[in-house]
């Protein structure tokens, strides 16, 4: 292990155990720019807010799961289906740099085997719910309109993103590679600890979108001051295809008593 940075921590070992291995496809990603304060009670110790450009970011994200694996184990009936998050973005010093990751503050899936795994290995907030998406393509299988869904008691909330640009991978710098390449994940646990795990995938192809829609009461979703920011049109927004990915088994960060700062 190389030397950490000044003012970084020793870095525990990662794990090389996977946990899950799936493809994340068809993504949707609607960004509003947040204040930072209200974000400070939902950032993991150890961690901090993570800003573009001097803008701190929450998305809203929907995508596909496919070809799904919890410890190497194929679910009968939880290998596909769809997933709807809000999350904001973190980092913390390592060796190697800096660890950009994300920190997840409600996650939406339709099988309870997933929300149960996530939620006992993880401490990870997931919600079950009814959900179904529809996806039109061109010829060449690009998706150029995305729609996710779940379903609250009686009524059929959603986000959807249209888009007629071609797709490109992210311009290195762009707010578009800030938002989707982060390669950890954060979670405050029970006991006021924080767990890192890695996720591993390629590069992913975007589009900005020409149309982007969320439609949900928010406020019951996900309560105040969210339902002020998401009430309001999306900073920005894009498809991308998605990859293959790999999360790996979960690391408790060392107990330092106090968040690091950024240099």
């Amino acid at each position: 292990m190389t030397a950490p940075r000044d003012g970084a921590p020793a870095d525990r070992p990662v794990s090389v155990r996977p946990a899950l291995t799936a493809a994340w496809l068809d993504l949707v990603l609607l960004n509003y720019a947040v204040s930072p304060d209200a974000l400070r009670p939902y950032v993991p110790a150890g961690t901090e807010l993570d800003t573009y450009e001097g803008t701190t970011y929450v998305s809203v994200v929907g995508f596909r799961f496919a070809r799904t694996r919890v410890f190497g184990v194929a679910v009968p009936g939880h290998v596909n289906f769809e997933e709807v998050n809000l999350r904001f973005y973190v980092g913390r010093p390592a060796s190697e740099g800096w660890r950009r990751g994300v920190v997840f503050i409600r996650e939406m899936v339709p099988r309870r085997a997933i929300a149960w795994t996530a939620r006992a290995w993880y401490n990870e907030p997931y919600r079950t719910l009814p959900m179904r998406h529809d996806i039109a393509r061109r010829a060449d299988g690009w998706p150029v309109s995305v729609r996710y869904q779940w379903r609250r008691g009686t009524t059929w909330e959603g986000l959807s993103a249209r888009t007629d640009r071609e797709p490109a991978p992210f311009a290195a710098g762009s707010e578009e590679a800030f938002i989707a390449e982060h390669y950890w994940g954060y979670t405050r646990q029970r006991d006021g600890s924080t767990i890192e795990y890695r996720v591993a995938h390629p590069r992913w192809r975007a589009a900005t979108a020409s149309e982007a829609r969320l439609d949900a009461d928010v406020r019951a979703l996900y309560g105040a001051p969210f339902d002020t920011v998401l009430g309001t049109e999306p900073r920005s927004a894009f498809i991308a295809d998605g990859s293959p990915v790999t999360v790996y088994r979960p690391v408790r960060l060392p107990d330092d008593g106090a968040r690091s700062s950024r240099a």
